[in-house]
């Protein structure tokens, strides 16, 4: 644990779980709130909205800045996702009210924990069919899973995503262990996952969802932005208007009329594709439980969810932004 005020950043940096656990016992044994806002790294505007909210909700805020292994598969962007300790401390210093910074180097366990018994063609297996980015986390046997909501929208593509997000936010509630932890809405699946996880395992957490952050032409902030090759930005627009269009159709209708959800969601296909998106799924589903909607009017609230890809600058790669 790092102590004291730097230059780089706020007066406490963290990097284990004990000293971090101890940090918000003693707040909270003096009747202090403490809030979360579990992060990525590659800070912007969106996080630090997050930020905002949780210095309106508790006296001790709390960032988290840990690349999780565990939702990303081996084929997907984890040695690429943007990462930059340095600026994102910065900008935490800059905005203020930063109690502490959460920078875990590893969560799971490493290999060099295995049991002495184990033989080598049992660990051979093991590592032939580890599924995640990193080959520290294939000794991890305990995960978590929201198995229903896990299965639309992002799951069908990316099966053991929100098995990482559940596992990694579970271990994150139990080292800082706050009493309010902040998401954006942008990520609107891993919210409910998150909400449900905190339900049904009995956390003492009350998980907030924040509004999406969004840039003046309407792209939602995400880290993986930085990641478009030159031109694609233009391009990636396409979500936002496509999304604007569908909730304009919707406002259009009459009191009482409604509209079946696979047109909205071709209008949203189309508009991407037209902008030069790839699509990889639009849906239209009930805000709680996900489940695919048949039909939507003014009265009847629901959700559309667009997950497209775009060319990367990383050469013959893809960057996979969703809305």
């Amino acid at each position: 644990m790092q102590l004291g005020p730097s230059a780089a950043g706020p007066e406490w940096v963290i990097t284990d779980a004990a000293s971090m656990r101890a940090f918000s016992r003693e707040r909270r044994a003096r009747n202090q709130k403490v809030a979360f806002v579990p992060t990525m790294g590659s800070l912007h505007e969106g996080h630090l909205s997050l930020v905002r909210h949780a210095k309106a909700r508790a006296p001790i805020v709390v960032v988290s800045i840990y690349v999780n292994p565990t939702q990303f598969a081996p084929t997907e962007d984890f040695e690429e996702y943007p990462r930059q300790i340095k600026e994102d401390l910065r900008k935490l210093k800059e905005e203020g009210g930063v109690s502490a910074v959460f920078m875990p180097k590893d969560l799971y366990a490493p290999r060099n924990n295995r049991d002495s018994g184990t033989e080598s063609s049992e660990s051979e297996a093991e590592a032939e069919d580890d599924d995640t980015a990193a080959a520290s986390t294939s000794d991890h046997q305990t995960w978590v899973s929201a198995c229903k909501l896990e299965r639309p929208l992002c799951g069908k593509t990316r099966p053991k995503f929100f098995r990482g997000v559940a596992t990694v936010v579970c271990k994150l509630f139990n080292i800082v262990e706050p009493d309010v932890a902040l998401f954006g809405e942008k990520d609107y699946q891993q919210l409910r996952v998150i909400q449900t996880m905190a339900r049904e395992l009995d956390f003492a957490v009350e998980v907030v969802g924040c509004p999406i952050f969004r840039v003046a032409d309407g792209l939602a902030m995400s880290s993986r932005n930085a990641l478009l090759a030159e031109g694609e930005r233009k391009k990636a627009l396409g979500i936002s208007e496509a999304l604007s269009a569908a909730a304009e159709a919707v406002e259009g209708l009459n009191e009482g009329d409604e509209v079946g959800a696979h047109v909205l969601c071709n209008l949203v296909r189309s508009t991407v594709e037209k902008y030069g998106g790839r699509v990889d799924y639009v849906d239209m589903v009930d805000e709680r439980t996900l489940r695919r909607a048949k039909r939507v009017g003014k009265a009847k609230r629901s959700l559309i969810a667009v997950a497209a890809f775009y060319r990367s600058k990383h050469e013959g790669q893809e960057v996979r932004l969703i809305d």
